[in-house]
């Protein structure tokens, strides 16, 4: 029985360094989501059966170190600060795009528990990190087969990606295989010994390919680390090659730095990204660090619980990030993340676990090789959280590093010890029960949010005009109660205004959507009244349907919630501009433009209600300010003109949206619309008979128009 146990547990454990190449393609957030769920399923059948195995034999028993407790801390007061979040369900849940939050974290401590009391009990962890070697060479193999261009790279068809989908996600995990790599090379010999070293090379250069600045840096720092602590312990020797390696180092990255401007390095994309290091180029990043600070200063002790970052940056949003991404839910830092989520106690209970981890590995039996690489590791995974945030596979390599270092340092809890072994006659009662509760929360835990993600997929896949079925499938996804709920109404609300957009007009099936979805999302907003990004995808539905004044109420909700956000204004703008409200939209536009008057697409907005309101001198002056020019390529500006009957003025800009969108056809139609709205038939004849010349196709669509042109006085 207890043999059994016990290969349930490898099986488990040492499938999970094959995760990374997991991509579940038929579940929403395929990266991502596939991976969690295979890692949740794992942990939770190896932590039952070491259960068992626990009562039955004192070996595989926890030991006490000072990791263990500080780990064991660390995740406790997660959950106490999770539980009095501002969203405690998504603290704890997360959802499918993050995979994150304390469900997530118990299972990777639970990995870390098990991990630390059977692979050290059986002496294993060298075969695990080889393990984990071993799937790291297939993840840089398909690496290879992106660059060569056998595969797709999934991020913008330039930096490797790997099966992460992400190449930051990549790099970082990379950084800890490359320390693991050199680790066992040093504790090996022959042959395996220059291929794990020829392994780690290897992916030294898919680092650099994934131009992933954060990671190249620690890199960098982390060999850094490992030659000076190299140098530290060695004999006379060696201390001349590791210090030999620290000044070159120190020199190639100085060397490269003088020549970051070259053209050599400019005409290389990987390099002169990395080149574009600098402390300018962090401003996104450190205004995001100020958010999240003045977060911290509001919620000292618990903060804001896993995932609630989100209520941070919309409180405390700082104009300036106007052009970037309307939504950040992180701080790009891992130790602010942690910070913000847990408030200083869960921020120190971090730090603790790389004292601890530093302190264990002197203490006690490691090698010099497993304390320098495994310390290296660690800075270079530091350095690099500078500026990112964790994914579950920088989670799992740095829990196997925190129960090798508790391995090492650990000693019997006598406690814990002297619980009696269980009989074989209780294991073989004991073991049934265990396994129907085990089979019980994995299917609670995992088989209903696996079926939602897998049901959202197919309902976001429109194939015909009929979205009978589409509907079908949200609701099946949403009748499985899952923590993804809030997730799901909100494609449910995108899915809807995409349809809306590509229909001509009302029917039957999109009335019955537009209902549903917006039925769901108010049920969605009465849950998290606080969420400003919430209210503002429910006005998105109010104003697809048509309906402005519950629009509006949404937005002005939203605008409390965040009242220095400009995409909130904005929306409130074409609010009011909808039911004709002009001064009102007026009012909303310069306020956002006001708020940072350094965009120039929040000056065009702003001069398009002083035009469409009928202030058109003075709209005319802010786009001369700001632009130098009344002719500006802005959707509202076309709308503003045409509101105002400055036809020359459309005119104008309309011929420009056809020059920068090389000819498009819609754009050319406008035109010819602006020509006979100006009275300029021959203009637009003219303008129609070469859209026809250069698009014959178009004939049939255009022959009501011409008659149009050929009816007009």
């Amino acid at each position: 029985m207890k043999t059994g146990l016990r290969y349930t547990i490898y099986a488990s454990l040492f499938l999970i360094p094959f995760i990374p190449l997991y991509v579940a393609n038929s579940l929403f957030f395929p990266f991502i989501t596939g991976k969690g769920f295979a890692f949740r399923i794992l942990v939770e059948i190896a932590f039952f059966a070491w259960l068992l195995l626990a009562f039955a034999d004192k070996k595989y028993r926890p030991t006490f170190s000072w990791v263990f407790v500080a780990y064991g801390a660390f995740v406790t007061w997660m959950f106490i600060a999770d539980v009095f979040a501002v969203n405690p369900h998504k603290a704890l849940w997360s959802n499918f795009e993050r995979m994150d939050g304390w469900v997530t974290m118990i299972h990777v401590f639970l990995f870390f528990v098990v991990t630390g009391a059977v692979l050290s009990a059986d002496k294993l962890w060298r075969n695990w990190w080889m393990t984990f070697l071993g799937a790291s060479a297939l993840v840089s193999l398909y690496c290879l087969l992106q660059l060569s261009g056998n595969l797709e790279i999934h991020q913008g068809g330039v930096r490797v990606d790997g099966t992460f989908g992400n190449a930051a996600y990549l790099a970082a995990y990379l950084l800890f295989a490359i320390a693991v790599s050199v680790w066992q090379a040093f504790e090996s010999k022959g042959f395996l010994r220059n291929a794990l070293f020829f392994l780690a090379a290897l992916e030294v250069v898919i680092v650099f390919t994934t131009a992933t600045r954060g990671a190249v840096l620690g890199l960098v720092g982390g060999a850094a680390v490992a030659a000076f602590l190299w140098m530290l312990e060695s004999s006379a020797k060696s201390r001349k090659v590791a210090g030999g390696t620290f000044v070159a180092i120190i020199v190639l990255s100085a060397g490269f730095y003088m020549v970051r401007d070259s053209a050599f390095v400019k005409s290389e994309p990987t390099l002169a990204r990395v080149s574009s290091i600098s402390i300018q180029d962090l401003s996104v990043r450190s205004t995001l660090w100020g958010m999240a600070l003045k977060g911290v200063a509001e919620r000292p002790i618990t903060g804001w619980g896993q995932e609630g970052f989100n209520y941070v940056f919309n409180k405390y949003y700082d104009p300036a990030l106007y052009a970037q991404e309307p939504w950040f839910d992180r701080a790009h830092d891992v130790f602010i993340d942690w910070l913000v989520a847990g408030g200083i106690p869960g921020f120190l209970l971090f730090i603790a676990l790389f004292i601890t981890t530093a302190l264990a590995l002197y203490k006690r039996e490691a090698s010099r090789a497993e304390r320098v690489l495994v310390l290296a590791a660690l800075a270079a995974y530091a350095i690099q959280a500078i500026v990112v945030f964790d994914n579950l596979f920088t989670y799992v390599p740095l829990a196997a590093i925190l129960a090798t270092a508790h391995s090492t340092s650990s000693r019997k809890w006598k406690k814990v010890d002297a619980i009696e072994q269980a009989s074989e006659s209780t294991l073989q009662v004991a073991v049934p029960l265990v396994a129907v509760v085990a089979i019980a929360i994995i299917w609670t835990v995992n088989i209903p949010n696996i079926s939602a993600a897998s049901e959202l997929v197919h309902a976001l896949s429109l194939q015909s005009t009929d979205i009978t079925p589409n509907i079908s499938l949200f609701q099946e996804a949403l009748s499985e109660n899952t923590y993804a709920t809030q997730e799901i109404r909100e494609q449910l609300v995108i899915f809807m205004s995409q349809v809306a957009s590509q229909q001509q007009g009302p029917s039957e099936s999109l009335q019955k959507l537009a209902q549903y979805a917006i039925t769901e999302m108010d049920k969605e907003v009465a849950l998290q009244p606080l969420d400003a990004r919430l209210r503002l995808e429910s006005a998105l539905g109010y104003r697809v349907t048509g309906n402005y004044k519950q629009a509006l109420e949404q937005v002005s909700a939203a605008h409390e919630l965040s009242p220095k956000k400009q995409t909130i204004l904005l929306e409130q703008g074409i609010e009011y501009w909808q039911v004709g409200a002009f001064e009102e939209a007026r009012k909303s536009f310069h306020q956002a433009y006001e708020l940072n008057t350094s965009f120039p697409a929040l000056a065009a907005y702003a001069a398009s209600g002083d035009i469409a309101a009928g202030h058109i001198e003075e709209g005319k002056a802010l786009l001369i300010q700001s632009q130098g020019t009344t002719t500006v390529d802005s959707e509202p500006l076309v709308l503003a003109y045409f509101q105002a009957k400055q036809y020359n003025d459309l005119i104008a800009v309309l011929q420009l949206q056809v020059i920068n969108q090389n000819g498009d056809p819609k754009a050319r139609f406008r035109l010819a619309s602006a020509y006979l709205a100006a009275g300029r038939k021959s203009d637009a004849q003219n303008e129609i008979n070469a859209l026809v010349k250069d698009h014959p196709e178009l004939s049939s669509q255009v022959a009501a128009f011409q008659q149009s042109i050929s009816g007009s006085k």
